[in-house]
């Protein structure tokens, strides 16, 4: 599984690492990318390099908001031809919903989700990797905050941006970019906002200019293969804090029968149980490292019904009970 992204997804990576006096060479080099890769905002390049690239400035600069820092000047142009159909959607749900259904012409890693909550909505964002990811979530989560921005205007004002990690020491960039509560240590990565504002006509919709931008999307040629292995990876890391990543939601939520999502695993040389254990033990480690979850939650979080279950399987995948790892990661219960 080599999940690619466009060489946009680091748009203004050399120029935050010029501003922050950092030679980006070598760290190009190390993940075997270089600046005329990054030219050519549609060349292919894959996921893991660019996620890693970004912590390793952040590391060398000692700047840990260097995605955040590469998100602040984003614009929706930056989105490549998919933008057109997004700036013409009638509402910001339907231009989420497109941003969504095309996210395999922007960033492979990208899993998103709407969860309709009374009044509220909450706006998931995901970056599926298996290496550390804080600066590629913060870029994600404010490429994502100012398209919505983009579409909605002076109309935007979500409630809250929403992040697993912990808080930076200085917050005054998180407060520029998105002027509104910023809440760490969340349950989720996202954007928390009013439903009426989601549903709210955008003014600069034009339905024609829509539908020309849909046809011209739809005739490009296809930049990679469906990967069934990426987005069943993708449906677990969304649905198992809900209790619902089983193979019958799964299919489900990808249009598939369940025999259908059992036999393209199988072709794909993985099942589904295989796939599920994975992120499990990704997740585990993100959350046990979390002091402000009580293991208790996390053993909800992770789909189990007792903490003792969790306890057992925790202990056997990673060679010690969870509240000791935590301690060996500096947390505490």
């Amino acid at each position: 599984m080599n999940a690619l992204v466009r060489a946009a997804t680091l748009t203004n990576f050399l120029e935050v690492a010029r501003d922050l006096g950092l030679n980006p060479q070598p760290l190009l080099r190390e993940v075997g990318l270089s600046r005329a890769l990054l030219a050519d905002p549609e060349q292919r390049i894959p996921a893991a390099s660019a996620v890693r690239l970004l912590e390793m400035a952040a590391q060398a600069t000692g700047h840990s908001q260097f995605g955040l820092r590469m998100a602040e000047s984003r614009q929706l142009s930056d989105f490549g031809v998919v933008s057109l159909l997004i700036s013409h959607q009638r509402t910001l749900r339907e231009a989420l919903m497109v941003t969504m259904q095309y996210r395999h012409l922007l960033n492979d890693t990208l899993a998103m989700q709407l969860e309709d909550a009374g009044s509220l909505v909450i706006v998931r964002e995901e970056v599926v990797a298996t290496a550390p990811s804080r600066q590629a979530t913060e870029l994600a989560l404010g490429v994502l905050f100012r398209m919505c921005a983009a579409v909605m205007g002076g109309r935007w004002a979500p409630q809250s941006v929403n992040f697993s990690h912990e808080a930076p020491a200085d917050l005054s960039l998180h407060k520029r970019v998105f002027a509104c509560r910023v809440e760490f240590g969340s349950e989720f990565n996202g954007i928390v906002c009013r439903a009426a504002d989601l549903d709210a006509p955008n003014p600069a919709a034009d339905p024609a200019m829509a539908r020309y931008a849909q046809r011209f999307v739809e005739s490009l040629p296809p930049v990679n293969g469906p990967s069934v292995v990426l987005d069943v990876r993708k449906a677990i890391y969304l649905m198992l804090p809900s209790g619902r990543a089983s193979t019958e939601y799964v299919a489900q939520a990808l249009g598939l029968s369940v025999r259908t999502l059992q036999r393209q695993l199988d072709e794909a040389g993985t099942s589904f149980t295989d796939m599920l254990g994975e992120v499990r033990a990704e997740l585990a480690q993100r959350y046990v490292a979390n002091p402000r979850y009580s293991l208790v939650r996390v053993s909800e979080l992770l789909g189990y019904s007792t903490p003792s279950s969790f306890t057992r399987w925790f202990t056997a995948q990673f060679g010690q009970a969870p509240q000791a790892w935590r301690k060996a990661q500096g947390g505490s219960a």
